[in-house]
């Protein structure tokens, strides 16, 4: 089994209507986060089909994939990553590989497959220096990655870096940003409401809407309206 022999049978599975949908789903105008990217229109249960079907591709031939200018290729490559990842007792080689080519999760699809799945759950019991400069990275993916590591220690229910980057993220300038603090901050409050409402206390007038939103979306509504009257910043 090939690259060349993948992306055939990748191509089997184009939707001409998701085709024309995606690029403007993933934003890819002009000045937005997903500029200059292309999409063949396959979704995601062909894409993890073939992915399974090549699981046994070579490291190298799996970079080629990554490095795809066309999206659905770089996920692909990225589901045979995880699945190799989840199945594999060198997980730490797979870890490592993700890291050398971590500036291919250049999308909040691809973040939000990997970011958990390896680095999130490699990371776990690590201590949390990587996480906090990533954190701190120029590239909007990479802070993605950062807060969407924290997950796996949210569902051991250790929740002070995801607090620490969601305070810190209340001043990040994207809204994909703040709909994963949001995101992460619900998974909170799904195992501890208190800690959840005590954080929004401290901070909902800063926070941006979108992330108050998403944070509370699964609390009492009359809750939730108090903090969305009161947050001050507005949906971008």
């Amino acid at each position: 089994m090939t690259v060349s022999s993948l992306k055939k049978d990748l191509r089997k599975y184009i939707n001409e209507e998701k085709r024309e949908i995606f690029p403007r789903f993933f934003k890819t105008g002009k000045g937005e986060y997903g500029e200059g990217d292309k999409f063949l229109g396959v979704v995601m249960p062909d894409i993890t089909n073939v992915a399974k079907k090549y699981s046994n591709l070579k490291k190298e031939e799996i970079k080629k994939l990554l490095h795809s200018t066309w999206h659905e290729e770089r996920m692909c490559g990225w589901v045979i990553v995880l699945n190799n990842y989840d199945k594999s007792d060198k997980k730490d080689e797979w870890y490592q590989f993700t890291i050398k080519n971590i500036k291919q999760l250049n999308g909040w699809d691809l973040v939000d497959k990997i970011a958990p799945n390896i680095i999130g759950k490699h990371l776990e019991k690590k201590n949390q220096k990587q996480i906090l400069k990533w954190s701190s990275n120029k590239s909007l993916w990479i802070r993605r990655i950062a807060i969407l590591a924290t997950w796996s220690r949210i569902k051991n229910n250790e929740f002070n870096l995801t607090l620490k980057l969601a305070k810190k993220y209340i001043h990040d300038s994207e809204d994909l940003i703040h709909k994963a603090t949001g995101w992460m901050l619900r998974e909170i409050g799904k195992r501890d409401e208190k800690i959840l409402l005590s954080f929004m206390g401290k901070n909902h007038k800063n926070m941006p809407r979108i992330m108050v939103s998403y944070a509370l979306e699964q609390i009492d509504k009359g809750k939730k309206q108090q903090f969305m009257i009161k947050s001050s910043r507005k949906i971008h």
